[in-house]
């Protein structure tokens, strides 16, 4: 069970190969103490059930007020100088990106699993031309009793379906890496089309007694064909990032809708 990371260096340079990167403690103590009653707030709110709702059944459901984008910290992820200085090095993005969407999430203690899948959005999935990215905040942290992180290094250079693998449930796959512990803070970095799954709580392991906090945001490089978006009310969130000026100064373009087609459900 990976507890860390090794060099960054090292993992840069086999990025491609295994399509994921771990680092521990990677989001300041301050940022996490803030994003934390903002997770809070989304779930609790409703406002994270109001948002899956309108993407879901957007003739039925209005899109909420607010997006994760409008929330102080949130936005201040989003354009963390660190990550994105990261996401731009060669070996992920390089230097032309663009923000794709963000989820906040608060798992119950002792939740379920998520089946093995991944993230990279193409109707239908054809080619790896360009690399799409997501970073995993993990704003406590992970340990065994809240369900570890499994990654198959190395998938995200086939081209399946999101759901190839998901008759496997979170079983145990030849290869997978586990990430089980890791200190508050800490950020996965994921090529979206390696797949990987959320598992439940080991038999045996210490019943959790704290939630488990998820932060996901996605970007993309630029510059090829158009990208899908998520949501159908993906302009209203690359809008308030352009309102709230995030990123403006060292990344004007961040937020543009140029890169994307038309929303289709």
């Amino acid at each position: 069970m990976v507890t860390g990371s090794g060099d960054l260096t090292a993992q840069l340079s086999g990025f491609a190969a295994s399509g994921h990167l771990i680092l521990p403690g990677f989001l300041p103590a301050d940022l996490v103490a803030r994003l934390t009653p903002e997770v809070d707030h989304w779930v609790d709110s409703g406002l994270r059930q109001r948002s899956i709702d309108a993407a879901l059944r957007p003739a039925e459901v209005a899109p909420p007020e607010r997006v994760e984008l409008d929330l102080e910290a949130h936005g201040e992820l989003a354009v963390f100088p660190p990550l994105l200085d990261l996401l731009s090095h060669a070996a992920l993005l390089g230097p032309s990106l663009v923000f794709h969407y963000l989820h906040s999430d608060r798992r119950p203690a002792n939740g379920p699993g998520k089946s093995w899948h991944h993230d990279y959005e193409q109707r239908p999935q054809r080619h790896r031309d360009a690399p799409m990215v997501h970073a995993l905040p993990y704003p406590h942290g992970l340990r065994p009793s809240l369900g570890p992180l499994a990654v198959l290094p190395g998938s995200h250079r086939t081209v399946a379906e999101k759901d190839a693998l998901a008759h496997h449930g979170t079983a145990v796959l030849p290869g997978e890496r586990v990430i089980g512990a890791l200190p508050a803070g800490s950020t996965v970095i994921l090529h979206s089309a390696l797949f990987h799954t959320r598992r439940p709580p080991a038999p045996g392991a210490a019943a959790a007694t704290a939630a488990r906090y998820l932060i996901d945001a996605s970007y993309c490089r630029t510059g090829g064909e158009p990208w899908p978006p998520v949501k159908p009310y993906w302009r209203q969130v690359l809008a308030s990032g352009r309102r709230r000026g995030l990123g403006a100064e060292h990344r004007p373009g961040l937020f543009d809708a140029a890169p994307f087609t038309e929303y289709l459900p």
